[in-house]
Formats: structure tokens, sequence, C-alpha cells
């Protein structure tokens, strides 16, 4: 089985942290290809970054397809291009929001998200609904750590611990869902210093790809995710200018 895990951030050694994680729990008959976009921003924390994020998720998924990829992951807690994703491919795509919320609600009652800037808090939580598990999360709570800065600041795992252990008290969870995929190195020490099943959304969507390759499954093309219409596109990104500003 191959399973390509996809951070849709151009952050190298995110990649590799997050191919770390998902190869750990693929199982040894599993190989698992971590890739990251050509090009696209360094991190996803605001709609543009998201929107810029997803022609590269679906480059990737589309050479997968040549490949012959049997599932993917798209590992950044937004979900970003999962839908447009699916349309292309023959086997599962599962976003890490997604796995990891659906998993919480299989470890307890209520759950609680820790995740890094507060400007996401409301995307996450229109998340919640759009999967139906509003009613299972307690809250969504901002660290206000940047993506790339969780790799680098020496204070990211402490103020993650203690956001948490508010978060958990304050909701009334009995499960924590770590918020981004820069979080993953967080989850076995979090949940021994918490006491309470702390989930990975990388490991958790990962787990969720095998299984459903393994009982033969993969994305319906009867509807909404059969393959979009041939038709042109015009230009390229080298003709846009979102006159972003300079980092």
């Amino acid at each position: 089985m191959h399973i390509r895990v996809i951070n849709p951030n151009t952050t190298a050694s995110m990649t590799t942290a997050i191919g770390a994680c998902a190869s750990a729990v693929a199982g040894p008959d599993v190989v698992v290809e971590a890739v990251s976009p050509v090009f696209g921003p360094e991190s996803i924390e605001s709609h543009v970054d998201e929107a810029l994020a997803v022609p590269g998720v679906l480059a990737r998924v589309a050479e997968g397809e040549e490949a012959g990829v049997d599932g993917y992951v798209v590992a950044c807690f937004g979900d970003p291009g999962v839908h447009a994703a699916r349309e292309l491919a023959r086997g599962p795509v599962v976003g890490i929001a997604e796995a990891g919320m659906r998993a919480a609600t299989y470890l307890g009652r209520r759950f609680s998200v820790v995740t890094t800037l507060q400007r996401t808090v409301p995307g996450i939580e229109a998340l919640t609904r759009s999967y139906g598990l509003a009613d299972h999360c307690g809250g969504v709570h901002a660290t206000e750590i940047g993506v790339v800065d969780l790799e680098h600041d020496p204070h990211a795992r402490e103020r993650t611990l203690e956001l948490a252990r508010v978060a958990l008290t304050a909701d009334g969870s009995d499960v924590l869902v770590l918020g981004c995929a820069g979080m993953t190195d967080f989850a076995a020490w979090l949940g021994d210093e918490l006491g309470v099943p702390v989930v990975d959304g990388v490991a958790a969507a990962t787990t969720t790809v095998v299984g459903l390759v393994a009982m033969g499954l993969g994305t319906s093309k009867a509807g909404e995710f059969a393959a979009p219409r041939a038709k042109r596109v015009s230009g390229s990104w080298a003709d846009v200018d979102l006159r972003l500003p300079a980092p």
C-alpha cells in the first residue's frame, strides 16, 4: 500500500516531521511518502495562505494518481483542498482536522482543540459545524504561536500544555485535539502530562486512510466527487500579483 501525506505548506522540516509521524502508525506493509507543494506559503495561517496552498496540493495529488498512490492525507488542520483533491483521486483523501476530531469522539464525550493563532479559530469552529461535530467540541483555543514558530520557540511545548490544561477544565472536555500538524511531536508528551487522550490529526488521518484502502474503498465517483469536466485553464501564477506584504 502506498500512502501520500501532503503537507500543504512548503516548510521542509515540517514535512519531515509529519512523514515520521505518519510512518510510525501506518504499519509495516505501508509505504508512506511525505511531500509538500513545489510552490506556496511557508505556513497556512489565513484564508489567503490556504487559497495559495490548494493548487500545490492538487498538483501533488495529480502526480500521485500517475504514480499509483492508494490514498492521501492532507496534513493541515484547515483541511485545505480536500474536496477538490477527492475529485482527482481514485483512493480516499482525508484531512487531519476531520480525522482528528472524529477520532476524539470515539474516545470521550467532549473534546477541546488547541491550535496556533486566534484568527484561525473561527475557521476551525466552522469545520466542526460542517462535519457535524459542533456538539462534541467544547471549544477551540489559540496559543498565539505561529506555525513555523512551533519548531523554534523554546516555550512552545509548555505554553501549549498550559493552555490545554485551562481548555480542558473550562470546556469540561475529556479529550484534546491538536489543531496544527506542526504540533504532531507534542502529542505523546501532552498525553502523559494531561492524563487524557491527545489526538494528533496526522496519525488519525493516516490510520483512517490505511483502513479505508485495506477495506478496498475509494472516493465515490457517482456524484459530487466525480472527475472535473475538462476545460482550458489560462495563465499562470507568474502572471498574478497579489500585493502581499513582504515577510
